[in-house]
Parts: structure tokens; sequence; C-alpha cells
């Protein structure tokens, strides 16, 4: 999935029966990802095993049946105007899911999520009653919303919650040690709302698997070789200084990644990436799955809790996604202009106003 190097499909099936084996009883997929070829693959590699002992969860939201693909941008979101209107949301999303369904060879879903969704995913009335057929016909026993793939989308989170959280179970946030912020805004919120959160990316692009060394170089097409100049040294610089807290509890710095975020309201489930990275001293990706699943029931201090995040603190490093005062037309479908209503949960929330 353009990360490191590319696994055979058998190695990549085999992968799910070590988490599984190893005691990982939560598989997430999206239907975008291989253009529903990782769905596929999952269904093959839990073909036999008893469908009641693990979760899965499913991704919806990118129309690549209908949709043409927009480069770098990837496939429109099944609300693009350009596609249907609201009318057509929950027949579209009944098909996704049905075909979902199909390739991950099961009836339903633990959990059904929003990915990746536009401004309409957090705003419109149409889309949360077409997921909510989904809960109805059994397809999803619970839903949610997965904003992505880069950070943002605090206040527009925060406003789903306020009008849907009676429908949303669940959210898949960008959360890590090394960036705490803004995610760590909206965990209030979640819990407020009786939202459940599940972190991705808590490996922060593979750093915490301690398996990439400073001047690392990514294969041409890596996702991350898109990332500033220096990213990797600039992390690992920091994870130093959070190892002496990892071995004062006998914790690889995975496990201490995923503690730390378990640590925090609302979050109750971590996703990390695993990666097969290229190059000598590279950690089989079958090590860092066995390494998830040996993490001890623990929960670190308010004081380590705190530690962690001064070290790690990521404050205004980066531009957000979603609605933002920069913005006065939505010229990207991850982009949009502050509306007022915004502003005024900003205020009430504590939030702050650099939106």
């Amino acid at each position: 999935m353009h990360f490191g190097e590319t696994l055979e499909e058998d190695r990549f099936r085999e992968c799910f029966r070590v988490a599984y084996e190893a005691g990982i009883r939560t598989f997430v997929t999206s239907d975008v990802y291989g253009n529903g070829r990782a769905d596929a693959l999952l269904g093959e590699a839990l073909a036999g095993i008893d469908r009641s002992t693990y979760s899965l969860v499913g991704m919806l939201g990118h129309d690549f049946y209908e949709g043409q693909r927009q480069g770098s941008r990837g496939y429109p979101r099944f609300t693009d105007p350009e596609l249907r209107g609201p009318e057509g949301y929950e027949s579209f999303l009944k098909m996704a899911c049905e075909k979902s369904l199909e390739r991950c060879r099961t009836g339903y879903f633990d959990l059904v999520m929003l990915h990746n969704p536009d401004e309409a995913g957090y705003t419109s009335e149409a889309v949360w009653q077409a997921m909510a057929s989904l809960k109805e016909n059994g397809m999803g026993q619970r839903l949610g919303i997965a904003p992505g793939p880069a950070n943002g989308f605090t206040l527009d989170l925060v406003y789903a919650f306020e009008n849907f959280g009676s429908l949303i179970d669940w959210a898949m946030l960008i959360l890590s040690p090394l960036e705490p912020w803004p995610v760590g805004l909206t965990l209030p919120a979640a819990e407020k709302h009786g939202v459940k959160v599940m972190t991705r990316v808590v490996d922060h692009g593979g750093v915490f698997h301690d398996d990439i060394k400073p001047g690392h170089v990514f294969r041409p097409g890596d996702h991350r070789s898109y990332r500033p100049a220096g990213w990797v040294e600039h992390g690992l610089e920091r994870t130093e200084k959070m190892r002496p807290i990892a071995e004062k509890h006998g914790l690889t710095m995975l496990q201490l990644a995923s503690i730390w975020n378990l640590s925090q309201p609302a979050v109750e489930c971590v996703v990390p990436t695993f990666v097969q990275e290229a190059g000598e001293g590279a950690k089989p990706i079958e090590e860092k799955i066995r390494d998830l699943a040996a993490m001890p029931n623990i929960r670190f201090s308010a004081e380590e809790i705190e530690q962690i995040r001064a070290i790690g603190d990521n404050t205004g490093c980066m531009m957000l996604k979603g609605a933002s005062k920069r913005h006065e037309t939505s010229e990207r479908p991850d982009e949009w202009p502050m509306r007022p209503e915004l502003v005024e949960l900003a205020e009430r929330y504590a939030l702050g106003a650099e939106w």
C-alpha cells in the first residue's frame, strides 16, 4: 500500500493469521484500498476463523465504481455533486457496503465508518441517515467517522458529534506521542458525546517501530517521502527522550506510544501501520505485529502522560485540513471555508481562535 517493501500476497494474508494467533482481534479495512483488493485479501486470510471471535471494521466513502481517480487526490467522495445528490446517498452506501462485505466474506461489519468525508460528511443529515440505514439493515452493528488522511477537522468533528452523536459510536483519528495536536483538542468532546476513539498512525510513520534510523532512504513512491525533510531525525531525537519511561515499564517504543494513546480520554483502540521497511536491519513485519499483541494492559499516570506529551508537542506545526478561515471557497474535498457556527463552537469548547 505504498509503504516500504511490497509484500507478496501470500505473506500479506499470513500477516493477518500471525496477528490473530498472537491475540489481536480487531481488523480494519477500507473498500478503496487497492480498489477492493485489501478487502478480498483480508477475507481470504480470515476464512475459516470463527467470525464471532474477532471484530471487523469497514470504511466506505470514496466512489471508485463510477468516479474517476483524480491523481494524488484519489477517487472522489460519493457525496461529490457531480456524481449524485443527497437522494442517491443511501443507495450508494448500501451497494458499496454489500460489495465490501462480499469481498470480506462476511455478512456484517462490527463497525462501519464514513471514510475521508468531505464537508457534507460532517454536516449533512442525508449522509448520516444513509449511514443509519446500514445499521438498520444489519450490515453494520456500529457506525463511525474516519477523517483523513491528513490531520485536522477538529471543529468539523465536534460539530458532527453535537449534531449526529446519537448515531456516531466511534471516530478514527490520527494521534501519537509525536502528534498530540490537534486531536488532543477533540478528545474531551468525544468523551462528552460518548464517542469512542480509535487512533491510527500511532507508530508515527514507523518511527515507534524502532527500525527507522537517521538518514533512512525511503523507496520511490513511499507515501512518507512526501513529508518535510528531517522528520525522521526530528522524531527520533524526541523518542529518545521518551525511552526512559518505556524502559521503566519494560515496554518497547511501539507499546509506549500505544499505551500513551490509550491513556487519553475516549481512546479505546490503537491501529498502527505495520510496514516492512526496506534495507538491512529492518524488523520483519511479523515481529512488529507480535510487538503490539504483547502490549501489557497498563495505563500511564497523569504525570507520565504530560511528560510524554510535552516532549512530543507539535502544536501549530502544520496546516490543518477541514474548516479554516484561510479558505473563501471549497476548492478541494478536504478543505472548506469557516462557518459562523464553528467559530461559536470553538469559543464554547475553548478550542482557540487560530482556525
